[in-house]
């Protein structure tokens, strides 16, 4: 997980989900002289130095603990719940238009959906949707990204910003149907 994409932490910190410590720990673990000593020999502490393959780095983890311990658990709760209600009400508004589908369901604020073109080929729909994507890109109001899933061009909206509000979510969904439909009105 990129604790700095959607958590709040400055770029760049990343953190990994092992179930079971151990098989990490005997994959990356370096066991010199130097670092041997009575409380990690004896397991008494937990001994992060076996935890990543650096050992001379710098201390990201230090800005997701600070970021934890500001926002607290249910404020973090609040803001990655927000952002997953804003990413709903977008999946909502593309699937009242017919001009667009919904490719995939929702995964928690990232929406993965496509103009379909007005007929049934792919090709021009990839190339459709392509355009689609130069173009709201390029109108600088907002930013989003690709995908080839099954053969067909997909494009993304993910909801993450910090100071994102409703507002900015039905604003952008207006100028991804402004931009289909001038792409549209030249088919």
């Amino acid at each position: 997980m990129n604790a700095h994409k959607w958590f709040l932490t400055n770029f760049d910190c990343s953190a990994l989900w092992v179930k079971d410590r151990s098989a990490l720990i005997q994959s990356l673990s370096t066991n010199p002289e130097y670092l041997k000593n009575k409380a990690s020999q004896g397991n008494l502490v937990v001994d992060y130095k076996d935890w990543q393959i650096p050992l001379g780095r710098r201390f990201r983890s230090l800005k997701l603990w600070m970021v934890l311990r500001l926002y607290g658990l249910e404020k973090l709760q609040a803001y990655i719940r927000n952002h997953i209600e804003l990413a709903k009400l977008f999946e909502e508004l593309v699937a009242q238009d017919q001009r667009f589908e919904i490719v995939t369901p929702r995964k928690f604020s990232l929406v993965c959906f496509r103009l379909l073109p007005p007929p049934s080929n792919e090709d021009y729909a990839n190339k459709l949707n392509h355009d689609l994507l130069d173009s709201v890109n390029s109108t600088g109001k907002l930013f989003i990204s690709h995908t080839i899933l099954s053969g067909r061009y997909i494009l993304r909206f993910a909801v993450g910003a910090p100071l994102t509000e409703e507002r900015h979510i039905v604003g952008a969904w207006k100028v991804l149907q402004e931009e289909a439909a001038t792409l549209l009105s030249k088919c």
